[in-house]
Order: C-alpha cells, then sequence, then structure tokens
C-alpha cells in the first residue's frame, strides 16, 4: 500500500478518510481546518492513497489533545482500518510507519487510549498486545492508556488526576467534544436540537485549545458523554443513539 502524508499544502485536496462525503460538507471542513492548526505542534496525518477508511494520526504527547503526562513519548490520536482494507495488513504497516517515525525523531515510545474490552472508537486492545503494548494507566470509567517504550527506563505515561476520576458537578446531560472527530460538527446540534425539543437538560462543552482539552475531566476528549455528573459513553450519538438513549 502507498500512503500520502497529509500536509498544509496538500489538504485542501486530499480526502480525509473518517469522512467520506464533500468536501464542502461541515464534518469534512471543521476536521480539516482542526488538522490544519495541529501540523506546526508536530502532527501527522498518513492516509491511503486510495479513498477510504485507512490512516493514522498521531502528535508528540506534550501537544495532544488529552490530560496525560507523556513526555518524550508519540500519542496515536487515531488508527483506523475500515471496509474492504481490513485484512490485509494495514493496521499494523502504518503503526510500523508510525514507530519508525517516532524513533528517528528520538522520541521515548508511543501512547494510546484503549480499554480492557473493545470499546468504539477506542484501539482494539488485542492489537495493541500483539504489537507490544501494555497498559500503564487506568481511569476510573475502564479507558486505559497503553504504551509501547522504546528503552527499559522510559517512565511510563500516565493520566492527569484530572482524567484519573471521570466525574463532574453538573446535573443533566454534559458533552465534552473537540473537532477532531469531523462527526462531532454534524450531529452534536442535531442531538443539542433533539435535547431542546424535549426539554432534556444538554449542556455541551467545546474544547476549542489544548489547554483546556489537556485539563479535561476525561481521558477522552473528542466526545465524553456524562449524565449527572457520571461518565456514560464516548460513542458519538446521532438522533437515533441519542433518542434510543434517552428512551433508558
Amino acid at each position: 500500500m502507498e500512503y500520502i502524508r497529509v500536509t498544509n499544502e496538500n489538504i485542501e485536496k486530499e480526502h480525509i478518510c473518517c469522512a467520506i462525503s464533500n468536501n464542502n460538507d461541515i464534518q469534512v471542513s471543521s476536521k480539516k481546518e482542526w488538522l490544519k492548526e495541529r501540523f506546526d505542534d508536530g502532527l501527522v496525518f498518513l492516509k491511503s492513497e486510495q479513498r477510504g477508511k485507512c490512516f493514522i494520526e498521531y502528535i508528540p504527547a506534550e501537544n495532544a489533545w488529552n490530560p496525560i503526562v507523556a513526555d518524550g513519548y508519540m500519542y496515536i490520536d487515531c488508527l483506523w482500518v475500515a471496509g474492504s482494507f481490513k485484512g490485509h495488513g494495514y493496521g499494523a504497516e502504518l503503526l510500523n510507519i508510525c514507530i519508525e517515525d517516532s524513533k528517528n525523531k528520538g522520541k521515548k515510545g508511543l501512547c494510546i487510549l484503549s480499554a480492557a474490552k473493545k470499546k468504539p472508537f477506542l484501539a482494539d486492545p488485542k492489537f495493541l498486545k500483539y504489537k507490544g503494548f501494555d497498559v500503564s494507566d487506568e481511569a476510573d470509567n475502564g479507558i486505559q492508556l497503553w504504551h509501547l517504550s522504546f528503552t527499559e527506563n522510559a517512565l511510563l505515561p500516565k493520566f492527569k488526576e484530572c482524567a484519573k476520576h471521570p466525574h463532574i458537578d453538573e446535573m443533566g446531560y454534559v458533552l465534552y467534544y473537540t473537532n477532531q472527530c469531523p462527526f462531532n460538527a454534524k450531529y452534536i446540534p442535531v442531538i443539542e436540537n433533539i435535547a431542546k425539543e424535549k426539554s432534556i437538560q444538554f449542556k455541551s462543552v467545546h474544547l476549542q485549545n489544548k489547554e483546556d482539552a489537556q485539563n479535561a475531566p476525561t481521558p477522552i476528549t473528542t466526545y465524553a458523554l456524562f449524565l449527572d455528573g457520571n461518565y456514560i459513553t464516548n460513542e458519538q450519538m446521532n438522533d437515533k443513539r441519542f433518542l434510543k438513549l434517552l428512551e433508558k
């Protein structure tokens, strides 16, 4: 497989994989704007040359939009292989490219979010274990920080205290999110309108800078939904999923 590195020079013409749609759609434009502002922070977005969901996105952990302490590590935002690309070893291929690039940049290792059992939109723990990753920290809600260290004496990545115990004081539904996930731009206004129509207490907190994201009360910042102070899910909601959740 041949891969293309998306940069500020080619981002307008390149398809960004996780949003297969017209470049004028809000989810595409919001994701591309988010990426463009991260490239100077060292973010790498590498995708298959063919149109489809096959890509890896990673950034120096000091600049990650997550409440972690992992100085000298590279943080993988997303490693995504889906559809016809699955089962061909492309995930391992992309990870190996990331490992080699990170070593060349003098990094101590890699880190990534997962859980003991596979969760939507998180790395598969079985794959991570197979590739030599280990758990270095775990939050109260079961979200884990996995690492692959390149040296024996490297300090292990860990969550900040604010993320170790995901809980907030506000009642009702509270959603923390960023524009890293392109579908937030499309679906968050949809569920906000549903909550308003049904008189459901709902508040969305749009994390718009690295500092706020690194001090969020949740290890997952792309999408973290709370209810009456308790974390309930990182799974993006469309109208049907949200209505089903409300029925419960």
